[in-house]
């Protein structure tokens, strides 16, 4: 057990917090202490006791066992704090017992990531989603009395005969659940528009993706020369930003930044954020953002890789950008993979270092996607040699002893193919055979 700074009689105690980890040998999980500190940190709570113990299996009741109970109830008399966090899922039941042994709010660990997506919501968008995901939390566990949920929804007159005040609440909270997946499903749709013209323009989409506080947001912000909010903190990045990049040869891409991963990402969150994390299941190449200096780097790679495999996206192209080489004083490198495909990115979103080489990687996945080669066009094709012009797709131009327009043109290959119909000719007439 460790002690933090217990605060004297008449100090503020607003967000002091007991922390609980405990250590299952039947799961033969490894529970990281660093995290979840940082995840309490993050949620703006002060830490007054850290409590760490072992167990073969979970106690039915108290999670914890009946000692260690004894134990976490003496703490909490002496240090008087406003919530004690457990750095596990807890069962509805659990968390009641514990609340009624300790006479003190408890949080387990899903409730502690919802309170941060809670705080971290800018949008509207996200703002529901992070209310869905918190209302299907708390439909299992009605264990305190529900008032603010009848005073947005009328209060008296909306319970109906002979209803308990569980019922009435799961009611509520139904209707609310219902609301929100209307207003998200409309939002959806529009997404979805989005996502169909970007398609319809061939615009490619890359999604910016890493476990929490890998530095997505820096590095989009260097990538875009945005100020997308960027912080030291878990989760510094709820709502989706895209924006669009201007690569070599005219190609362009839509580049997303996307919310963080973690371990045990809570499955209300998933849920809650499909149509959010739709702009990684769609995307055309996946940035997988870590931190290199981190020591855990590895398990969080596996983490990640998991929510990626569960939202359906596994199958789509995966380039690994290792980020903040400056604090492992390297340089800037591409690496390749025995195909001579780039595979990873070594980099430093914050000094800007390597940046170049990203997008330089990314012109060259993308490059099939622009035309750059030779046309020959007779001198009757002067109108379409004009329109090239116009599209600034010539580079280089000579006239043959036929007096054809030789053209070395760089241009998507879409627009390309657009000008062509209009002038009722096919891309193979004008090339050598």
């Amino acid at each position: 057990m460790e002690l933090f700074d217990i605060p004297k009689h008449g100090e503020s105690r607003i967000d002091s917090a007991v922390l609980v980890q405990m250590k299952l040998h039947s799961l033969g999980e490894q529970r990281n202490e660093q995290e979840f500190k940082e995840l309490v940190r993050s949620a703006g709570a002060r830490e007054v006791a850290f409590i760490q113990g072992s167990r073969s299996r979970p106690d039915s009741r108290f999670f914890v066992g009946k000692g260690k109970a004894e134990e976490l109830h003496l703490i909490v008399e002496n240090t008087n704090p406003d919530v004690v966090i457990f750095d596990h899922d807890l069962s509805p039941a659990q968390e009641r017992n514990l609340e009624k042994e300790l006479q003190c709010r408890v949080m387990d660990r899903t409730g502690l990531i919802l309170d941060i997506f809670a705080q971290r919501a800018r949008s509207h968008e996200g703002k529901l989603q992070v209310e869905l995901a918190q209302l299907r939390h708390m439909s299992t566990r009605l264990i305190r009395g529900w008032t603010h949920l009848e005073r947005q929804k009328g209060g008296i007159g909306m319970r109906g005969p002979g209803e308990t005040q569980l019922e009435t609440d799961r009611r509520l909270i139904s209707i609310r659940i219902k609301q929100i997946d209307k207003r998200l499903n409309k939002v959806n749709k529009q997404r979805e528009q989005g996502r169909q013209s970007r398609k319809k323009a061939e615009i490619p989409t890359v999604s910016l993706v890493g476990y929490t506080n890998a530095g997505k947001s820096t590095l989009f912000n260097q990538m875009t020369q945005s100020e997308v909010y960027a912080a030291d903190l878990l989760f510094a990045t709820l709502d989706p930003t895209l924006r669009r990049i201007d690569l070599e040869n005219q190609q362009t891409i839509i580049l997303a930044d996307t919310v963080g991963f973690i371990r045990d990402l809570p499955h209300e969150l998933v849920a809650a954020f499909r149509a959010t994390l739709q702009e990684t299941t769609e995307a055309d190449l996946i940035l997988h953002v870590m931190d290199s200096h981190d020591e855990d780097r590895d398990e969080y790679k596996v983490q990640v890789n998991e929510v990626i495999h569960s939202l359906g996206a596994e199958a789509t192209p995966q380039i690994e950008v290792m980020n903040k080489i400056d604090l492992l004083n390297q340089e800037p490198r591409i690496e390749y993979g025995h195909d001579g495909v780039p595979t990873r990115v070594w980099l430093s979103a914050m000094t800007n270092s390597g940046i170049e080489k990203l997008l330089e990687v990314l012109s060259q996945t993308f490059a099939d996607r622009v035309f750059i080669g030779d046309l020959i066009l007779p001198p009757a094709l002067g109108r379409l040699r004009a329109l090239l012009y116009e599209e600034d797709a010539v580079t280089e131009e000579s006239i043959s002893e036929k007096g054809e327009y030789l053209l070395n043109v760089s241009i998507k290959k879409r627009r390309l193919n657009s000008i062509l119909s209009k002038e009722s000719l096919d891309l193979k007439q004008l090339t050598k055979q």
